[in-house]
């Protein structure tokens, strides 16, 4: 049978350390406060009884020595409260008065202590009532009598009780509170840590501008400080190698179109060229075919590391973008489209070249396009591009959408391997748009690349800023 372990996060462990630490405090505390309390109480009332019996024993001892006829009015006298019982041993038996106890359930060895001259006490329960019993010896010169007072301790129970249910639940509440306070305190304690992963994740993510905000904690201040120069240094670090892009991608651009021309200008000459020459020329065009396309990637990735520019975003219909885009397309892939408007919140251009892109990599890599679907979910608006492809192993399916990520055929050449950055725009685009991009196995075979952005519910205006405070 396995067994699943539930590990509790800092935060709560420190909450319940705090709880156990107030519980065991308290309960410490209310053990040694109930145990002084009551051994005092019953201390005072032991010595309020055993005073009381004797100043009741000489009443009792005057009238058996005076011989007077009214000792059982004075028996009766004498026991005053309803609950009590005083018990008179004499040569002719037992006078009870009071409460009505049977004389032969008397401890034995209290008994015989009195007799023997000695004054004896003991707490007993007599018909299920906590009493204290005091038994004393009658001091007379005729007869030998020993006096029993059964004192009552309900009410002293009582209070031993109620001092114990306030204690307990004193202990409680100070676990529950000390629970409260360790929570809060853990709280507190970690809000920088939480910070720093909110901002980590956030650099993670793409966003090079997260900063930890200052803190005056002298303990906390260097990691803010250095999180805060490691981000700007990073941020730094990829702006440079994007403006680096950009600069070489734009350097490149004008030899770049020389060369293709020239090229062009081989390719209609090659008929007469030898058979030599001519597969030069075919190995030339393919290359520099593929030499432009990734200089118009890295132009594309330069400006995608920048955020998108919200003067750019429109009202898009993805379902109508998608319908122009395949009908252009000379194979023309089979849509399934719903004739109700999708409407997302996006930069056209790059929308359009994410679809783009997500067809010629099903073309080029995945045998053609099977399907192509919009729909509508749970406020999402959904793309599917299926192709008649292998389709792309799992441990491959994060690592396709990675800049110069071609998978298994990263080492051939030609133009139908592509430059290995058609997916990682699509990618960025996704994500500056705030929406998700995977890659999944299609029913039947073959690849699924399934998109989706958030559905523009509101007006465009309402919808701007809800997407941009989702990013």
């Amino acid at each position: 049978m396995e067994v699943v372990t539930v590990a509790l996060s800092l935060r709560w462990r420190v909450a319940v350390a705090f709880g156990l630490a107030s519980l065991v405090v308290t309960g410490l505390l209310g053990f040694a406060t109930w145990n002084l309390a009551s051994s005092y109480m019953l201390a005072q009332r032991e010595q309020s009884a055993t005073r009381q019996a004797a100043v009741n024993v000489r009443l009792v001892g005057e009238s058996l020595r005076s011989g007077s006829d009214g000792l059982a009015e004075l028996l009766t006298g004498l026991a005053g409260d309803p609950e009590s019982t005083i018990a008179l041993s004499r040569s002719d038996g037992w006078i009870t008065v009071g409460r009505q106890v049977d004389p032969a359930t008397l401890p034995h060895e209290l008994i015989m202590l009195a007799e023997d001259g000695v004054p004896a006490r003991q707490r007993i329960i007599t018909d299920g009532v906590p009493v204290l019993a005091v038994a004393l010896p009658v001091a007379t010169t005729a007869t030998t009598a020993t006096y029993v007072e059964l004192f009552p301790l309900l009410e002293l129970d009582r209070t031993f009780r109620f001092l114990s249910a306030v204690l307990i639940t004193g202990a409680a509440i100070s676990a529950l509170l000390g629970l409260g306070m360790g929570y809060w305190a853990a709280r507190r304690a970690l809000r920088p840590l939480v910070e720093l992963t909110d901002a980590a994740g956030r650099v993670a993510r793409g966003d090079l501008q997260a900063r930890l905000p200052e803190q005056p904690d002298p303990d906390l201040a260097p990691l803010a400080a250095t999180f805060n120069r490691t981000a700007s240094a990073l941020e730094q670090r990829v702006r440079r190698d994007a403006r680096f892009a950009s600069d070489v991608s734009h350097e490149l651009r004008s030899p770049l179109t020389t060369m293709v021309n020239a090229v062009e200008v081989l390719h209609r000459r090659r008929t007469d060229m030898p058979t030599a020459a001519r597969q030069a020329v075919d190995l030339l065009s393919a290359d520099v075919g593929r030499f432009q396309r990734m200089v118009v990637d890295l132009l594309e990735i330069s400006r995608t590391d920048q955020d998108v520019d919200d003067r750019a975003l429109e009202a898009v219909d993805v379902a109508d973008l998608v319908r122009n885009i395949a009908a252009s397309r000379p194979e023309h892939p089979p849509t399934e489209v719903h004739a109700q408007p999708a409407l997302v919140l996006a930069d056209r251009r790059r929308l359009d070249r994410v679809v783009t892109n997500l067809l010629d990599n099903g073309e080029r890599h995945g045998g053609g396009v099977l399907r192509l679907a919009v729909l509508r979910r749970s406020g999402r608006v959904r793309l599917e591009i299926d192709d008649a492809g292998p389709g792309v192993p799992p441990e491959l399916r994060e690592q396709v959408f990675e800049r110069f990520a071609r998978g298994q055929r990263a080492g051939d050449r030609g133009d139908s391997t592509g430059s290995g950055l058609g997916l990682a725009l699509v990618a960025q685009h996704i994500d500056r748009h705030g929406g998700a991009v995977w890659v999944e196995e299609r029913p039947g075979g073959g690849a699924r690349f399934v998109v989706e952005l958030p559905e523009l519910q509101e007006s465009p205006e309402e919808g701007l800023t809800g997407q941009l405070s989702s990013r």
